[in-house]
Formats: C-alpha cells, structure tokens, sequence
C-alpha cells in the first residue's frame, strides 16, 4: 500500500505526453458507465426488462459512435479493441474472398496488430505486397496502381499513423483501389476523435479503431463494414449470434456505454480541441527545433495536430529516454516501447538505426497546457544536452 501511494505521488510530478498510447477516462464517461455495473447490470441478450434496458444502453453507444465517423449504426460491430478488429477485419474479409483472389497490399509502416496478422494471412498462402514510403513516410500512389493485380482482393492501409501521425490520402487510395474493384480496409484509430473522420466521404470498406485512445474505457473498439459496398466477411470466433454473429460473446455493456459517451464528447469539441493541439504542436516544435541536433520527423507533411516525431543525431537513446524521468513520452508505439530496437517506421523511412533509437514520440492531450510543453522542451534539451557533452 505504501509503495502504491509512494508511486503515485512520483506521478504526480511527471508531465504525461503520450496520449496517442492511450488517455485518461473522462469523468463524464465514468459516469455513464457506473450505473451498468450495479443497478443496470443486464445481459443485452436477456428477453426481460434487464436486458431490454442493457440493449437500449448498447445501441444507444452504437449511435454516438456512428454520429461521430459518419456511418449508419448497422455498420459498426463491437470489439474488445482496435488489435482484435484487425485480426477480424483482416482475416475474416480475406477468408470470405479467397475465391477471387489472394493478393494484399499493405505498407511497411503499419501498426504491429496489421503486420502481424498479415504474417500470418501469408503463412495460410496469401500473397502479401508490402509498399515503401519515401522519408516522410508517404506511399507512392503509382506504385499503390502498380500493385494492383487481377488476383488483388484487399489494400490496408492506415488513416493516421500512431508513430509519426502522418495522414495518408485515404480516400485518393480508395478510389484508385475501387477502380479495380478492390476493397480498402484502414486502421482509423489514431484519427478518430482528433481529426474530422467522415467515412463516408472518404469510401473506405472496413475500418478499426478504438475507445482508449479518445478518453474512453480499455477494453472496447469497433469494426466498421460498409454496408453500400456490401462488405462481408467470415466470422474468426464461435459461441453465439451476438453482434449479428460478427462477435459472439456477452457484450461488455459498461464499456460499450463508455466507448458511446466519450464519441459523443470528442463530436462536441473535436474543432476547437483541433485547434488548441495545432496550436501546442506548433509551439512545441518550434522549440524543439532550437536543440543541436533536432530533426522532426515528417515536419513538412499533414499530420494529426498532436502527434510530434522528434530524433536527435549524435544522442544515445537508451540513456536520453532514462533520463527524461519527469516525462512520459516514448520512442514509438506502445506495443513495442519495452523492446530496444530501432523503430520499423522510422527504419522505413530511411532513418539510421542510432537516429531512430534516439527518437521521442510526443503526443498531446486536452490536459495539456502550455507550461507542459515549455518544462518537457527544457527537460529535453537539458538531458540532450548532458549526454552530448558526455560523449565528447
């Protein structure tokens, strides 16, 4: 107990800049969810007023999060998070279509939870074309047309990218694959609740993304199947009709009722929220940039407004991100930040591996101020500093 309450007292000292691993649960979505612990605990699947109740509660979320992507409420399918998803969206779109074709199209700089089930898509036989991206990490489109094949069936590429917050031209890429009548499938996780996400206007095919990363409960995420496009896929998991058989499983009716609560938040302010983290991010790489030393990472490209990508040459990373103790930032996706190894997406770019080690992802959030981003660019620069120094 003492080492808990000594922990979290060290925390308070500590500036959190990793939002894009995940965020803080808004106390109006905590709200939302207590009561389907306790008095309004029913199954949805239940034929009585517990389960209607729990029902209502479950579609009323799933309208909140339709209104906040722009889609029809039929079209989303409820997860346990945006990995769990991928390997539904992926597998089970792949699967359905083997009979036309067994060819994929991804990118080299997709998250781990795309890469990793396209391993293994490939080890059932598919064929799978992985595209290079230039050192801001944009895709060439002509080699994306150039890919294509008669046997071509899905193209997953990402909205937004976790690491560097690169935005890809979703919809450009989408019309250049529904020329060949081929499926998209994107991983819209990073974008959802920080950018405008209409999918509507930008024709993507399935979608996945997530309730932590927009001030919702863990545990929760999405899949979306255009129903105009008449998207269908094979379901991975078995044990129930739940979720139209797309997900069998009793629904976690809290989280779920969070997930909703939080997408409707994000919609009330998504444009003044845009503008508060445009507005930090511009002044945080403006500082950042003052260091010996400093490159920002796709610095030049559309980006989501909270995302910055920082690499110093000449800096040990091991020891600048020990020694940045008072921060919570980290060198890429929180799916590999225990392991010590380059970035792949940084390496994709053409990044040296000492540079890319020496990388710091800073993500902002609606908690943070001004005063955060001044005390971490002089922690940054003070730790910069000091090992530059040690290693002359």
């Amino acid at each position: 107990m003492c080492v808990h309450n000594e922990n979290r007292m060290a925390r308070k000292n500590i500036i959190y800049l990793d939002y894009n691993a995940t965020t803080p649960v808004d106390p109006q979505v905590v709200n939302a969810m207590l009561p389907y612990f306790t008095e309004n605990f029913g199954n949805p699947s239940s034929d009585h007023s517990f389960g209607w109740y729990a029902d209502d509660a479950v579609e009323n979320a799933r309208n909140q999060v339709a209104k906040l992507i722009h889609c029809r409420p039929v079209e989303l399918c409820f997860t346990s998070g945006a990995t769990e998803a991928a390997n539904l969206g992926l597998m089970g779109y792949c699967r359905r279509n083997k009979n036309r074709g067994n060819h994929i199209i991804t990118v080299k700089t997709e998250h781990k939870a795309i890469l990793e089930t396209m391993d293994s898509l490939a080890a059932e036989g598919f064929e799978i074309t992985y595209l290079d991206v230039d050192d801001q990490g944009n895709i060439d489109l002509n080699q994306l047309e150039a890919a294509l094949k008669q046997s071509t069936i899905l193209v997953c590429i990402m909205l937004a990218n976790n690491e560097t917050g690169l935005v890809h031209p979703i919809k450009t890429i989408c019309k250049i694959a529904h020329a060949k009548q081929v499926a998209v499938m994107s991983d819209i996780t990073q974008a959802v609740g920080k950018i405008p996400v209409d999918l509507q206007d930008l024709g993507i095919d399935i979608g996945i993304f997530s309730s932590h990363k927009l001030y919702g409960p863990k545990g929760v995420g999405a899949i979306y199947l255009n129903k105009n496009n008449k998207i269908s896929i094979d379901r991975q998991l078995f044990g129930g009709n739940h979720e139209r058989g797309m997900r069998p499983g009793t629904l976690n009716v809290p989280g779920i009722v969070g997930f909703g609560e939080a997408c409707g938040i994000a919609g009330q302010s998504l444009e003044e929220n845009c503008q508060k983290q445009l507005s930090l991010q511009n002044q945080l790489e403006k500082e950042l940039l003052t260091i010996d030393g400093a490159i920002i990472n796709c610095g030049k490209e559309n980006r989501l407004p909270n995302t910055t990508n920082v690499s110093f040459k000449g800096v040990d990373g091991t020891k600048l991100l020990r020694q940045l103790n008072t921060l919570a930032v980290s060198r890429g996706s929180a799916c590999n930040a225990n392991l010590v190894s380059p970035s792949h997406v940084l390496k994709a770019m053409g990044v040296e591996d000492g540079t890319a080690l020496a990388s710091l992802r800073i993500s902002t959030g609606r908690n943070t101020t001004l005063e955060d981003i001044q005390k971490a660019v002089f922690e940054i620069n003070k730790a910069v500093n000091q090992l530059k120094t040690v290693s002359l």
